[in-house]
């Protein structure tokens, strides 16, 4: 199953849909007490999805009206998730034209909340802050339960879905600071979506094709079956130390490509419109604009 949070107009809430094939099946039309949201959904359990599922069935068999996905306005594809996590220099072509060590651990920083955004939307950063916004495209995983000493064999039996990740990034501020987190959560640098699919299908996280297309240039071009340490791996090491919660959204590091390491650097300028798909997956649009 594929889920949006999904709007008719900038100032309404967004509602948790069931998207099918270019339609939307908002869930609190067909449930008397549906979640609120994909964390309202995962919190509540698999017994909540078993029931989703025939409801969604049942409405695609019998023929139910769905809303156009078209005409409607995407708002991030996790809204209140615990905790956003991300691997830095998870891919050996992206550490090495960063010139970043690799490190026998993983290499593990926070996004903030704040800067959570949907497929279609504006990102803007000030200009006397950051000339040096770059994209990098990754495979986020949303985790379904709680996770704790959990091996690599079991852990994507605890991965609820996966969704496509932009980690915008201001470089200049990456490489003067001795912490990646700020330089990594303006408002608006971790747009994803523009669905999260359900693991069942995602038959091997691993064998996904990642690109960044940039004012129509494609500039990343790789496969998840390159990152150093794999979508089970890092669970593993994550849950080794502390609970992951479920809901948790976890971005899985980026291929090379980078505008930063380019000849002359590529980054995002304004009225820029960078696109990152992942097959199977999806593709997620964001507009740049420089303030």
């Amino acid at each position: 199953m594929r889920f949006s949070h999904l709007s008719s107009t900038p100032d309404a809430a967004p509602r948790l849909a069931a998207v099918v094939a270019d339609g939307a099946l908002f869930l609190d039309e067909v449930m008397p007490d549906a979640p609120r949201d994909l964390q309202d959904l995962i919190e509540r359990g698999e017994d909540a999805m078993a029931g989703v599922r025939a409801v969604v069935d049942e409405s695609v068999a019998t023929g139910r009206p769905l809303t156009p996905v078209s005409g409607l306005r995407h708002a991030s594809a996790v809204l209140r998730p615990p905790q956003v996590i991300a691997i830095g220099a998870n891919y050996a072509a992206h550490a090495s034209e960063l010139k970043l060590r690799s490190e026998k651990a993983a290499t593990v920083f926070s996004l903030w909340p704040n800067s959570l955004a949907g497929h279609g939307g504006t990102t803007s950063w000030p200009e006397d802050l950051t000339t040096q916004v770059d994209y990098e495209a990754e495979l986020g995983v949303i985790i379904g339960r709680p996770a704790r000493n959990v091996s690599a064999r079991d852990a994507l039996d605890y991965v609820f879905g996966y969704t496509v990740v932009n980690d915008i990034t201001a470089r200049d501020l990456q490489f003067s600071e001795a912490q990646w987190s700020r330089c990594k959560s303006f408002d608006g640098f971790t747009p994803n979506g523009p669905v999260v699919v359900t693991a069942d299908e995602i038959a091997d996280p691993q064998d996904l094709w990642l690109t960044t297309n940039v004012d129509g240039s494609i500039l990343q071009d790789a496969s998840t079956a390159d990152m150093v340490r794999s979508v089970a791996q890092i669970i593993e090491f994550l849950s080794h130390s502390a609970t992951i919660q479920p809901g948790t959204l976890i971005s899985t590091g980026s291929p090379g490509g980078a505008g930063y390491s380019r000849n002359p650097p590529v980054f995002l300028r304004d009225k820029s419109t960078v696109t990152v798909s992942i097959g199977g997956i999806g593709y997620l649009t964001t507009y740049c604009r420089v303030t």
